[in-house]
């Protein structure tokens, strides 16, 4: 049976295109349009939709009300569609996401020079993604269920699921240099939890690889610097890596870490379709930093990371993966898991604490 989806946006021409581009493939079905979200609220107990896609601004309740609305009565996943990638409007687009939204991506432009062919892939691939996705109300207590098949996976002891249980000993504590974090589908609300409980004095640095569509890069950082107390930014290649900072690579580019704790920004060709690639970036952490890095790898469908958490894991690293009732999407995390290279299998809520203890004895 087709994906059923809700289209909702104010402009009847955008909404043509949008169907027209999901009518491609018989694996999608638009159940509904709407062009303002009260309209889409009263449309969604009778179409039934797996799917949401909605603009960012719209009269009367806008995107952020209408998502929280969503979320608070009838969850689903719902993908955020901003004609805009202009800092001060994706920071708007990851307060969405934050209210529950799952993905963003640029919608096709009026009269512009989109690649149409290309938007139309990146559109019916991520609505495939979102309707295997795990949604919630917000402010519920219970941990969700996904809805996508879970498979076997290494015995693990129940310490890997409890921070309370989890012993650092002072020489792991005392050696730690470097955390890497990896995430895709989910990640940006993912990795603010993480994040926002790094403290002022976190003594090492962070990067973070973010899979995300072209031109919310600065969006993210301009968001996640708002919510964390930590300095974000994108690494120049050949600057030196300095604690207390977060660093993510700058788009369509790997980034790589020396020995010295420098930088290296690349064009080389991409890991599995991505560029940044997680993989990547952790393979370069491992190779540099060995037992002295921590990696960490967050909701995302796919196997960019896995391998590269076997790296660290090999060095002597410490890794942590999300936890299946925590991700959004359980495929990179349960991808790491099925190679035997994950240490902690924790819930988002209590990595970041996980982390600081593993760096500054709490």
């Amino acid at each position: 049976m087709p994906i059923q989806v809700l289209l909702v946006d104010d402009s009847p021409v955008v909404l043509t295109i949008l169907k027209r581009l999901l009518d491609s493939t018989s694996e999608i079905e638009v159940a509904g349009t709407a062009r303002t979200a009260r309209e889409a609220l009263a449309l969604i107990p009778r179409l039934q939709p797996q799917v949401i896609c909605t603009d960012l601004k719209m009269p009367g309740m806008d995107g952020l009300d209408f998502i929280r609305e969503v979320m608070a009565n009838d969850p689903r996943p719902i993908l955020v569609l901003s004609a805009s990638v202009q800092p001060r409007d994706t920071e708007n687009v990851f307060r969405l996401l934050a209210a529950g939204a799952v993905d963003v991506l640029p919608k096709p432009i009026v009269n512009g020079t989109a690649d149409l062919m290309t938007i139309k892939q990146e559109l019916i691939t991520k609505i495939k993604v979102l309707a295997g996705v795990a949604v919630f109300k917000l402010h519920r207590r219970s941990s969700p269920q996904l809805t996508e098949r879970s498979i076997d996976l290494p015995s693990v002891s129940p310490s890997r699921f409890s921070q309370l249980d989890l012993k650092f000993s002072q020489s792991e504590i005392d050696r730690i240099e470097i955390v890497g974090i990896g995430a895709s589908t989910g990640g940006p609300q993912a990795l603010r939890s993480i994040l926002s409980e790094f403290p002022e004095n976190f003594p090492v640095p962070a990067i973070c690889v973010q899979h995300i569509s072209s031109g919310f890069l600065a969006g993210l950082i301009q968001w996640l610097s708002a919510e964390c107390l930590l300095p974000v930014s994108m690494a120049t290649s050949g600057e030196v890596l300095q604690p207390g900072r977060v660093y993510f690579p700058p788009e369509n580019r790997h980034l790589e870490v020396t020995s010295s704790g420098r930088a290296i920004c690349s064009l080389e060709p991409p890991y599995l379709g991505h560029r940044p690639s997680v993989t990547v970036t952790f393979n370069s952490i491992a190779k540099a930093y060995g037992k002295k890095a921590i990696g960490v790898l967050l909701t995302g469908m796919g196997k960019d990371g896995a391998a590269g958490m076997q790296a660290i894991s090999q060095s002597g690293g410490i890794t942590i993966a999300q936890d299946e009732a925590t991700c959004a999407v359980f495929g990179m995390p349960k991808e790491a898991i099925k190679l035997g290279a994950v240490r902690h299998i924790l819930p988002i809520q209590t990595i970041g604490n996980v982390i600081n203890r593993s760096i500054l004895s709490l």
